[in-house]
């Protein structure tokens, strides 16, 4: 199989020892799937910060945001009602839980590979009802001097689609949910078709359907409508279990050239790409048949969840794109590809 992406020589550029947990008490678990964007002549990653308390032999502890706190609750791990297979989320007296808590944090970098946390910008935070598991997988789409965010944002009633939107990364106005649950994946095109807004979306359905791509519009990218099924996933192949948008298409002259993840029955995930007509999205001209990025690389395979990279958060330069992803669920890493291989590697409906 052909190996597309070019890998940083530094990988990882970031990994949770690099960061300070937001408060006394917690610890950073994982750092996962930034949102990527030019600011101020620098590139800017908006990461995703998992944290726990830390752990105790015998126990499992894991935050939620309450009355604009924390709470932590600890269960035994010889609780009869405790179900912790997995290491991402544990089911407990009827409920589900994250076992870490998210929020959004901001890092820069003069030359894209080495990052750090510049001062006097905010944590971005889980707010409200919707929002007390907190916010994760930010994707940002800047139209005109406007940055949209779209994140997911999780509570016990269920993973939505949340929207912030800024001018200057200090000052934020939150639109709330803006696709209800189970939602999740929405990137926003960084440009209006036919003077509306466009975005990907990922519904999530348990007994019918699936977990597939879907295009939606909006006059104002706050209400959303005429909801059409793009993208499905394809049995017996690497994104067989789900599919889910990465971050903004990419416009070039032949459509929208749209990056996305895929997973298999193994929970194994990689990337691959699409092509949307550029006047009519919903038109599907082109897909890959194989993955143009594997999991191979020891950070990977190994961390929290292994097996993964997953993105939405990229650069385009020319024929350059690179990507940003998390790797095995705990690192953040970067990779180089040719837009023009991508391309090459479509295959044509």
């Amino acid at each position: 199989m052909k190996e597309y992406a070019k890998r940083f020589s530094e990988n990882p550029i970031l990994s949770p020892v690099d960061l300070v947990p937001s408060r006394p008490g917690l610890e950073i678990a994982c750092l996962l799937n930034p949102g990527v964007f030019r600011f101020e002549g620098k590139v800017w990653m908006i990461i995703r910060v998992a944290e726990r308390p830390n752990q105790e032999p015998g126990t499992i502890s894991f935050p939620v945001l309450k009355d604009g706190g924390i709470e932590i609750i600890t269960i035994k791990e010889n609780d009869p009602e405790l179900i912790a297979d997995d290491p991402r989320v544990i089911h407990y007296k009827g409920t589900d839980y994250l076992t870490t808590l998210s929020h959004l944090r901001l890092v820069c970098s003069e030359d894209g590979v080495h990052f750090y946390q510049p001062e006097g910008f905010p944590l971005l935070k889980g707010e409200g009802k919707n929002e007390t598991f907190g916010i994760e997988d930010c994707r940002v789409a800047q139209i005109d001097d406007t940055y949209y965010l779209t994140y997911t944002a999780v509570s016990a009633h269920g993973v939505g689609v949340g929207l912030r939107t800024t001018k200057d990364w200090k000052i934020f106005k939150n639109h709330g949910m803006i696709i209800s649950p189970h939602n999740k994946d929405c990137a926003i095109f960084e440009e209006k078709i036919n003077g509306k807004f466009y975005a990907l979306h990922r519904p999530s359905s348990v007994d019918l359907g699936g977990n597939y791509i879907w295009l939606a519009e909006s006059p104002d990218a706050i209400h959303w409508g005429n909801h059409q099924c793009l993208i499905k996933t394809r049995n017996h192949q690497w994104d067989s279990k789900r599919v889910g948008a990465g971050a903004s298409p990419i416009k070039t002259a032949q459509g929208w050239l749209s990056i996305y993840h895929g997973a298999n029955e193994k929970h194994q995930y990689c990337l691959g790409a699409f092509l949307m007509d550029l006047s009519y999205p919903s038109k599907i001209l082109a897909q890959t048949s194989h993955p143009i990025m594997v999991p191979t690389a020891d950070y990977e395979i190994n961390g929290f969840f292994g097996e993964v990279v997953f993105t939405n958060g990229h650069l385009v330069n020319g024929d350059v794109l690179t990507i940003y992803y998390g790797a095995a669920d705990e690192f953040v890493c970067g990779a180089e590809f040719s837009i023009q291989e991508i391309m090459n590697a479509l295959i044509w409906l």
